[in-house]
């Protein structure tokens, strides 16, 4: 099963620097003799570099845990709409619905009532247009 490389990578360098850390402040505690001149070893590297494994163990098992698919052969990417293009607004036939105690008339494709088992037709109710969907030309 192919793995998310940066986050292997990520994840082992973070293990790696997490135990650089950690064998720093093993090697400062070791030369103390009292607690009180410890405990900046243990607050500057120990601590952080326990983190960091922590962190690193954890992105290297989301990178295996995910599953990374490459694209498939001989079928294209889809095309999306130019870039700095609006998108064209959603069209369909049919009534206008609104959800119940609403105050703004939708297309039936909206994604604001699309779906929804509570959107009922407008009716004789005057309601503002949906900004989304834009129900009336302007």
């Amino acid at each position: 099963m192919p793995t998310s490389r940066i986050l292997l990578w990520a994840g082992l360098a973070a293990a790696a620097g997490g135990a650089v850390l950690c064998a720093l402040g093993w090697y400062g505690i070791s030369g103390e003799r009292f607690a009180e001149r410890q405990l900046p070893y243990l607050a500057s590297c120990t601590v952080p570099g326990a983190a960091l494994i922590v962190a690193g163990a954890v992105l290297v098992a989301t990178a295996y845990a995910l599953a990374v698919r490459p694209p498939e052969p001989g079928r294209p990417e889809p095309a999306g709409p130019e870039p700095g293009t609006p998108p064209a607004p959603p069209s369909a036939e049919g009534p206008l619905l609104r959800v119940p105690g609403g105050t703004l008339a939708h297309r039936a494709d909206c994604p604001l009532v699309a779906g929804k088992p509570e959107a009922v037709e407008v009716g004789g109710a005057s309601l503002a247009p949906c900004p989304v969907c834009e129900p009336w030309p302007s």
